[in-house]
C-alpha cells in the first residue's frame, strides 16, 4: 500500500520562477535533482508545456488541454491560482515489477485554470528525478454525467528527433477481426513524422538531443478510454488521440465519461538516460494504490505450456498431464492448458487434472475467450465473462475446482466501456482469488499495482509469432533486444520466451541458445510460460535444466548495465542475496564488451553463455576483480547468463 508524506517547502527556493507580460503567464517546477524542469505556459487563452533536461530543451512547448461538448478547456483560458509547491514521498511494495520495493519522489504543482465560461479545470504537475507527469481535474460538482470529446495534450519534438514506436493495429482488422492488439512490428530508430494510420502505442520512445524520452500513460479507472499517440508526416508533434469508434464493448461507450469531480489518467514522460529508461518504475509510481483484497493467492512463477510447441492438437487430457508432470519436475509453479480445453477435455476432467496437479503442487490456468460480437475467433470457451452473473457463476466454478487462473484473450481495442470490461473483469477475478493474465489485449498501463492479481498482459509480438512466420523468427534478437527499454519498461509481459532446443517447427529459429537463456531473466512478467517443450528441456545440459529450475520467481531489484535499443542489453537482477546479469546481442555480428559490475566486486560467479557448435552452451566459473569490471563476448545474435 502507498505511504504518502507530503511536505511543503520554501516557494522561493525550489519554484524558481514566475512571470507575466503581453497576455503570457509561465512558471517552472523541477525535479528534486534539479536536473528536468518543466514549464507551464499560458498565452493566447491556451495552455503549454515543454521539458528541459540537465538544461537543454527536450521536449518543445507542446499544447495542453480537453474538449467537453458542453465547454472548451482548449481556448478562453487563464490562470487563477496555484497550489503550494508540495514534495511527495511514495514507498510501496510489489512482486511484479523489476523491483519490489519502489520509492517515488516528486515536486507536485496544480494549475488553477478557468475558461471564458468560467468553468474550471486543473492540471496537476510532478516532476521526479526520472520524469514528467500530469493530468487534468475537473473540480466543479454534477449530478449528470460529462463527456470529452477529444484532448488536445500534444508531445512536440525538435525536427532531429529519432523514434522506436509500435503502430496501433486498425480495429477490426487481422485475423478473425480480433485486431487491435498491440502486436505489430516495430519501427526502431527512425526519423521523427512517420505516419501511422490507426496511431502509435504506448510506451513510446523518442531521442531528442541524446536524451531519451519515454511516453505512455496509467491511472486508467475505467472512466476513461485508453489512447493512443496520432500525428501527420509534416509535424513533429504527437498528439493524445482516442480510440477508433468500433474498439467499444458493443452497445457501449467509447468516449471518457463520468460525473463531476473528476480525474483524467497521468500522461508521463520518463526523461533521460538509457539507465533511467530502463531502471525507472513511474508507470506503477503514478498507478492508483492497490486494492483492499486477500493478497494470499498471489504467487508470482513459471509455467509449463503445450500450446507453443503443438499448438491446438495438444489440448488433450494425456498432454496435459505430462505437461504437469513437466512442471512438476522442472519445479514450476503452474501449467497453462489452452483453448477448446471444454470440449477437448471437458470440466470434469480439467478437475481431475487439477487435483493431480495439486498432488504436484501445480496449479493450474486455463485460457478463455473474452469475446461478444466483436471479433468472429472461433476459440472457446467463449462469451462467457460478459457480465457480472456470467463470471460470478464461472469463477465459483473454477475456484471449486481449485483452478488457480484465467488467460483471457481477444479483446476489442480501448474504448472506454472496453477499458471498463477489462477492470470489471479483474474485480471480480479477486473476489474468487484468481490470477489473470490478459492476451489479444491492450498494455495495461500499471494495472498490475492497483490490481496485484493482474499476473501479466501479452501486448506484444512475442515468441508465438516467431512460429509462424519467418520475418519475426528473422527480427526476433533486434526485437527482443528493444523490448525493455519500450514494451516491457513498465509493465508484465507475456512474450512466453526461452526456446532452449534450436530445431523447431517448419520456421528457422535465427537466435542462439545462450539468446534464448538470458531471456528467462531479461524479461519481466508475473508468470513466465517457458515455450520449451518437455522433449527440448531433456536434451539440455544438466546445469542448464536445474538453471531453469531455479531462475527467481520474482525481482527484488534491477540494474542497467549497458545497452542501446535493438542492438543489444545488459542488465543485472537481484533476488534475495543472488545477483544474475543477463545480456543479449540483438545483431548479427559478434560483440566484445566491457561491463561495470561493481556492485559485486570481487565476488565469484558462473557463467553461462554460446558453446561452440555442435555444443549449445557452456559454462565457466568467473571471478570479478576488485574494479568489478569484466570482458563478456556475445555471439551475434547469442546471449548468456551470470548467477553471483
Amino acid at each position: 500500500m502507498a505511504n504518502f508524506i507530503e511536505g511543503k517547502q520554501n516557494l522561493i527556493l525550489l519554484f524558481l520562477f514566475t512571470f507575466a507580460f503581453q497576455g503570457l503567464t509561465a512558471q517552472s517546477t523541477w525535479s528534486p535533482d534539479k536536473r528536468i524542469r518543466s514549464d507551464f505556459i499560458v498565452k493566447g487563452g491556451s495552455a503549454f508545456f515543454n521539458i528541459w533536461y540537465n538544461n537543454k530543451k527536450v521536449l518543445e512547448e507542446s499544447p495542453l488541454g480537453l474538449i467537453r461538448p458542453d465547454e472548451d478547456f482548449t481556448n478562453g483560458l487563464r490562470l487563477t491560482g496555484t497550489d503550494t509547491l508540495t514534495l511527495l514521498h511514495q514507498v510501496y511494495t510489489m512482486k511484479n515489477a523489476k523491483r519490489s520495493r519502489n520509492y517515488y519522489r516528486a515536486y507536485r504543482k496544480i494549475y488553477h485554470l478557468e475558461n471564458s465560461n468560467r468553468k474550471r479545470v486543473d492540471i496537476v504537475f510532478q516532476v521526479s528525478n526520472d520524469g514528467v507527469a500530469f493530468r487534468y481535474y475537473f473540480p466543479e460538482t454534477s449530478i449528470d454525467g460529462k463527456t470529452i470529446s477529444s484532448e488536445t495534450t500534444a508531445y512536440r519534438f525538435n525536427n532531429e528527433t529519432k523514434t522506436w514506436l509500435q503502430p496501433m493495429s486498425e480495429a477490426k482488422s487481422g485475423w478473425e477481426k480480433c485486431n487491435p492488439a498491440y502486436e505489430e512490428r516495430f519501427f526502431q530508430e527512425t526519423a521523427i513524422g512517420k505516419p501511422s494510420k490507426a496511431g502509435w502505442v504506448y510506451p513510446a520512445l523518442f531521442r531528442s538531443n541524446n536524451t531519451w524520452m519515454l511516453i505512455s500513460e496509467a491511472g486508467l479507472d475505467g472512466t476513461y478510454c485508453g489512447t493512443r499517440l496520432v500525428n501527420d508526416s509534416a509535424s513533429s508533434m504527437y498528439k493524445v488521440g482516442f480510440p477508433d469508434p468500433r474498439e467499444i464493448f458493443t452497445g457501449r461507450g467509447l468516449l471518457p465519461q463520468s460525473t463531476l469531480p473528476w480525474y483524467s489518467p497521468w500522461r508521463l514522460i520518463t526523461v533521460g538516460s538509457l539507465k533511467t529508461i530502463v531502471e525507472s518504475t513511474l508507470g506503477t509510481d503514478l498507478a492508483q494504490p492497490e486494492i483492499k483484497i486477500d493478497t494470499s493467492f498471489i504467487k508470482p512463477g513459471k509455467a509449463s505450456w503445450s500450446w507453443i510447441n503443438s499448438k491446438d492438437d495438444s489440448i488433450v487430457y494425456s498432454e496435459q498431464k505430462r505437461y504437469i508432470d513437466y512442471a512438476y519436475e522442472m519445479r514450476w509453479r503452474y501449467c497453462l492448458i489452452d483453448v477448446n480445453w471444454d470440449t477437448k477435455i471437458g470440466y470434469e476432467k480439467i478437475n481431475e487434472l487439477a487435483d493431480y496437479g495439486a498432488t504436484k503442487n501445480v496449479g493450474l490456468i486455463l485460457w478463455y475467450n473474452s469475446a461478444g460480437d466483436w471479433n468472429t475467433t472461433p476459440y472457446h470457451p467463449k462469451s462467457m465473462l460478459l457480465t457480472h452473473e456470467q463470471r460470478e457463476k464461472e469463477f465459483a466454478h473454477l475456484q471449486s475446482m481449485g483452478i488457480k487462473g484465467v488467460k483471457i484473450d481477444f479483446f476489442g481495442g480501448d474504448g472506454q466501456s472496453m477499458i471498463e470490461y477489462y477492470l470489471d473483469i479483474l474485480r471480480d477475478a479477486a473476489k474468487y482469488k484468481l490470477l489473470v493474465n490478459f492476451h489479444g489485449a491492450t498494455l495495461p498501463r500499471g494495472w498490475q499495482r492497483t490490481y496485484p492479481h493482474l499476473i501479466s498482459t501479452e501486448a506484444v509480438r512475442g515468441f508465438e509469432m516467431v512460429t509462424f512466420d519467418q520475418r519475426d523468427a528473422d527480427m526476433e534478437a533486434t526485437h527482443c533486444a528493444m523490448l525493455p527499454f519500450t514494451r516491457n519498461a513498465f509493465d508484465p509481459m507475456d512474450f512466453t520466451p526461452v526456446n532452449l532446443n534450436k530445431v523447431y517447427t517448419r520456421v528457422k529459429r535465427k537466435t542462439t541458445s545462450g539468446f534464448e537463456l538470458a531471456l528467462s531473466v531479461l524479461f519481466l512478467s508475473g508468470i513466465q510460460h517457458y515455450a520449451e517443450s518437455p522433449a527440448g528441456m531433456d536434451l539440455m545440459p544438466s546445469y542448464v535444466k536445474e538453471f531453469m529450475k531455479q531462475v527467481p520467481e520474482y525481482w527484488d531489484d534491477t540494474k542497467f548495465i549497458d545497452g542501446y535499443p535493438g542492438k543489444f542489453i545488459v542488465v543485472a537482477r537481484r533476488s534475495g542475496s543472488k545477483w544474475y546479469v543477463c545480456g543479449i546481442n540483438g545483431e548479427k555480428n559478434d560483440k566484445s564488451l566491457e561491463i561495470d559490475l561493481s556492485f559485486v566486486r570481487n565476488k565469484k560467479g558462473k557463467l553461462i553463455t554460446d558453446g561452440i557448435a555442435p555444443a549449445l552452451f557452456e559454462t565457466k566459473e568467473v571471478i570479478l576483480p576488485s574494479s568489478g569490471k569484466m570482458r563478456i563476448d556475445i555471439k551475434g545474435q547469442g546471449g548468456f547468463v551470470m548467477e553471483f
